[in-house]
C-alpha cells in the first residue's frame, strides 16, 4: 500500500509541477495593480483606460491599442466582471497575453499574466521529500458552532484582509495532538495556511494544506506529503494570506513541497 501511496504521489508531484510551469500558471503572473492605485485609468505596460464604477471594471480601448475581449479586437468600451476561472479563459488579452480582472473585498484589480515570463523561463522545478507514509495521519473536523467565521490576517503584499474560517482541523503527529484553522471550500473539501518549525530556513515561509472533504462524521486525512507552496511562492505579484493565529505549528513539518529549485 505504501508503494502504491508513493507511487500517487509522484504523480500528483509531477503534475503540480506541469501546472505551475503552465503557460499561464503562476510563474507567468508578472504584475497585479489595484485600480484605485491608478486613478487615471492607465496600467503599467498595459494599454486602455481601466476604471471602477457600477460594479464593474469599464475597459475603453482603440483597435489600434491591440487589446482582445472574447477574441475580438475592442474598439470602444466594455464592462467587465471578475474572470471566474483560469488565466487561460481570462476575457481580455493582449497579444500571448492574458489580463485578469479580479475583486478582492471591494477592491477592483487587474493581473497580468505572460507565457514570456522571466520566472517561467528561470524555473528548474519544486523542491519537495519523497513521500513519507508518516505524514499522513487521520484527522478530524470540527465546525465552529457559531459557522464561519473572519479574521484579519496580513497577505503577502503588505496588505490586510479577511480570511474566513468554517472549523478546527485536530490530528496527531508522533505523540503531539495539533490543531489547525480550517476554511471549507464549495466542494466541502479543507484548505488550511499552516507555518511549522521548518518554515523560513527549510521550507518557505508558510504553505497550503488542502485536505479531502470530511464525512458525515467528520473524519478526513491529513496528509503533509501534499503540503502545497502558495502562489506567491512563485510570484511576488499575488496576495496570498498568512497563517491565521493558532496555524504555527512547534513541530517540523518535513514533507511535501518545500521551496523553488
Amino acid at each position: 500500500m505504501t508503494t502504491d501511496a508513493s507511487g500517487e504521489w509522484q504523480r500528483w508531484h509531477e503534475e503540480r509541477v506541469a501546472t505551475v510551469s503552465a503557460p499561464y500558471g503562476p510563474l507567468a503572473l508578472t504584475g497585479t495593480y489595484w485600480l484605485e492605485d491608478y486613478p487615471d485609468g492607465q496600467l503599467p505596460d498595459i494599454p486602455g483606460s481601466w476604471t471602477a464604477g457600477d460594479g464593474a471594471v469599464l475597459l475603453t480601448a482603440a483597435e489600434a491599442d491591440g487589446l482582445t475581449v472574447d477574441g475580438r479586437p475592442l474598439d470602444g468600451e466594455v464592462r467587465l466582471a471578475p474572470d471566474p476561472g483560469p488565466a487561460s479563459a481570462a476575457r481580455v488579452g493582449y497579444g500571448a497575453r492574458r489580463i485578469v480582472v479580479l475583486l478582492r473585498e471591494g477592491a477592483w484589480g487587474v493581473r497580468d499574466f505572460d507565457p514570456a515570463a522571466e520566472a517561467r523561463r528561470a524555473f528548474r522545478g519544486i523542491a519537495a521529500t519523497p513521500y513519507d507514509p508518516r505524514w499522513s495521519v487521520p484527522g478530524r473536523f470540527t465546525p465552529y458552532d457559531a459557522g464561519q467565521r473572519s479574521v484579519r490576517v496580513p497577505n503577502a503584499d503588505g496588505r490586510e484582509r479577511g480570511l474566513a474560517l468554517g472549523g478546527e482541523l485536530a490530528f496527531h503527529l508522533g505523540e503531539r495532538e495539533l490543531t489547525l484553522q480550517a476554511s471549507v471550500e464549495g466542494d466541502g473539501s479543507l484548505w488550511a495556511v499552516f507555518a511549522d518549525a521548518t518554515s523560513g530556513s527549510t521550507s518557505y515561509r508558510f504553505r497550503f494544506l488542502r485536505p479531502a472533504a470530511p464525512d458525515a462524521e467528520g473524519r478526513t486525512t491529513v496528509d503533509f506529503n501534499r503540503a502545497l507552496l502558495p502562489p506567491c511562492a512563485f510570484a511576488d505579484h499575488f496576495v496570498c494570506p498568512f497563517p491565521p493565529p493558532g496555524n504555527t505549528l512547534e513541530v517540523p513539518v518535513e514533507a511535501g513541497e518545500r521551496e523553488l529549485r
